[in-house]
């Protein structure tokens, strides 16, 4: 299964994957909410999930995803920072992590390393997490993004591409309320004093995760 709301990336995994011999897509999904649905029907092999999607973070539906289908092999696939998003995909159950940026063959390669049992990491990532179990930074060393949960993370990408509290709410199937106590909490991590500092470090967190 791939799960990524941008059509022109499905349609080149599906040209990737398609022409293995061993592999075939056999079920596309442009959101969490569809991909949510189609498992319910049929279980796939292995998915692939971008961790952007529009109506709630790839995170959150692995989470979501395992919940219902406990040990489905899971690959977060991303065009965002591996320092920071690797962990909280492994944390969340992912047995992998690839850039969108990698060769085709190294696409491939995590698939088949994750199908076969095993665990997908680029060699830098890996290095990252060894070094961090070894040395185990205290929380005042960690980079403030760093400190926020999940969904706070989820919320403060939200908030950087312009989304309303009533949207993040909306989409997140979420109180207003909750919605704004995490937004209290993001702004207490981050040491920001107000919105518009909260509104200006979000929107330059989503450019420069490339929006």
């Amino acid at each position: 299964m791939l799960v990524d709301d941008h059509p022109i990336v499905r349609q080149g995994l599906q040209l990737l994957i398609n022409s293995q011999p061993d592999m075939k897509v056999v079920c596309e999904a442009a959101s969490a909410t569809e991909a949510m649905r189609m498992i319910a029907i049929d279980v796939p092999d292995i998915a692939l999930i971008d961790i952007s999607l529009e109506d709630r973070s790839g995170i959150e539906l692995i989470k979501e995803m395992l919940a219902r289908c406990p040990g489905l092999p899971l690959l977060a696939l991303s065009m965002h920072d591996e320092s920071l998003y690797a962990e909280r995909a492994l944390r969340a159950g992912a047995r992998g992590y690839v850039m969108k940026q990698e060769a085709t063959e190294v696409v491939l390669a995590a698939i088949r390393k994750v199908l076969g049992g095993g665990v997908y990491l680029s060699g830098q990532a890996s290095a990252r997490l060894l070094n961090q179990y070894v040395n185990r930074r205290g929380d005042d060393e960690k980079h403030s993004i760093e400190r926020l949960t999940d969904r706070e993370l989820e919320v403060f990408t939200m908030i950087g591409r312009g989304l309303s509290t009533r949207e993040i709410a909306d989409k997140l199937f979420l109180s207003i309320k909750t919605i704004e106590a995490h937004r209290e909490h993001i702004k207490e991590k981050l040491h920001l004093k107000s919105w518009v500092e909260l509104v200006r470090h979000a929107v330059k967190f989503s450019l420069d995760q490339g929006g």
